[in-house]
């Protein structure tokens, strides 16, 4: 921290972690060590507000001080972690995150009875449940298995988000 310059207030650093799931905000990262960045420079607006702060690992936050990551996608990496964050729960971020991960399944099998904390996916025509399930046998239990297929819409959600282009 520069001189002059007063700390991030614990909630607002709360926060602005919280929204990013303890996690880089770039979807393409997969590190879960972070650091408070300011999309506009401290220097510039002297102030730290939510809506200018992000939280980005220490190579992130590097290659976007540098401009190797411009101020265009830091803008858009926040705004669509408020529209995830906004309307998709954990389950369901995780869903798409899955996706992102691995971009040649289009399918994901959940346990039954998980199909309520994946709705508004269903319900947004981005993930659609597939008529086909299974039964998973172990020792002394048995789980009926889900079939979940992505989407063209989905897929292209999926896309969007992974380069860091609008998602509304």
């Amino acid at each position: 921290m520069s001189e002059g310059r007063p700390a991030i207030p614990s909630e607002l650093e709360r926060q602005v972690l919280m929204e990013a799931g303890h996690r880089c905000a770039i979807p393409t990262c997969k590190h879960t060590t972070t650091e408070i960045a300011h999309i506009d420079a401290w220097s510039k607006v002297k102030e730290h507000r939510f809506e200018n702060m992000i939280a980005l690992c220490p190579n992130c936050h590097a290659l976007y001080d540098d401009g190797k990551i411009d101020r265009k996608s830091m803008l858009q990496y926040k705004a669509n972690l408020s529209i995830l964050n906004g309307r998709y729960g954990d389950l369901e971020r995780r869903v798409l995150k899955f996706f992102a991960d691995y971009p040649n399944h289009t399918a994901i099998w959940l346990p039954g009875g998980l199909g309520i904390l994946v709705a508004y996916l269903v319900q947004d025509g981005l993930l659609a449940l597939h008529e086909k399930e299974q039964v998973l046998t172990t020792m002394s239990q048995f789980s009926k298995l889900q079939l979940y297929e992505l989407t063209d819409a989905g897929k292209k959600l999926v896309d969007r988000w992974m380069a860091a282009q609008a998602l509304d």
